[in-house]
């Protein structure tokens, strides 16, 4: 009777793999307890960064007057500014403004009001071909008609979309600065309550301080799609709950 040579084979004990899985965990809590609070701090430094480029971005465009937005009613940046600010207090209806990135042409005539057209080609050398351009836009120009440079941009994204809510801080006795809560700018005294609103076409001018203090809420979009923003779209700004970050910024005269 021949017997093997070889030495007999067996897997991993039960008590070996439960000691194996143990090793694998401690080491596994050790890399998360020391990694961990440098991602968040890379996490927290892109953020930050985002948030300063998007709030720069939006402080820009709030006090630029662009060709065709001068009216009776909006004869300054400070008087476009207002507008903005009041339109996206409206409770109900709220218009918010729109942050993001496209790739201008710049090969192509500028737009009417001033900004590159959108680069309607699948590639290009950015410098040559296009730029990547910050813009803040709403869906609804300022005379009430659809912006088709805002869902020309959507075809060309550089990243994502981002809306903004903007709200006017108020000074509050014993409070400092509050949120207003009327759905229309008041005259910052200490007791804005008491002020009539500024409502009509000369509120801007009735505005007695030189300075609006508001704060501006972003908020991340679950989609970036032309379908999703576009006028009639689902889009709702109603329903944006939780903003990403907040800043308190101001617009002066």
């Amino acid at each position: 009777m021949k017997t093997s040579s070889h030495p007999s084979r067996r897997g991993f004990t039960l008590a070996e793999t439960v000691i194996a899985i143990g090793i694998l965990s401690v080491l596994l809590t050790g890399f998360i307890v020391v990694f961990t609070p440098a991602a968040d701090g890379i996490r927290k430094s892109i953020n930050s960064q985002q948030a300063d480029r998007l709030a720069s971005t939006l402080e820009q465009e709030l006090v630029t007057l662009r060709t065709g937005e001068s009216s009776s009613m909006i004869a300054t940046g400070f008087d476009k500014a207002f507008k903005l600010i009041q339109d996206s207090m409206v409770s109900s209806s709220p218009e918010v403004v729109f942050v993001y990135q496209y790739r201008g042409d710049l090969k192509a005539a500028l737009r009417a009001d001033g900004t590159y057209s959108a680069y309607s080609g699948n590639s290009g050398v950015v410098g040559a071909d296009f730029t990547v351009v910050s813009m803040a836009r709403r869906r609804i120009k300022l005379d009430g008609s659809t912006d088709s440079d805002f869902e020309q941009d959507l075809s060309a994204l550089e990243g994502r979309v981002f809306a903004v809510k903007m709200t006017q801080l108020v000074f509050s006795t014993g409070s400092g600065l509050t949120l207003a809560t009327t759905g229309t700018i008041a005259d910052p005294t200490p007791d804005p309550t008491n002020d009539p609103p500024l409502t009509g076409n000369t509120a801007a001018g009735r505005y007695q301080e030189a300075v609006i203090a508001f704060s501006a809420d972003f908020f991340s979009l679950p989609s970036s799609s032309y379908s999703y923003l576009k006028t009639g779209g689902a889009f709702s700004p109603v329903k944006l709950k939780n903003p990403m970050f907040s800043r308190n910024l101001a617009v002066r005269r």
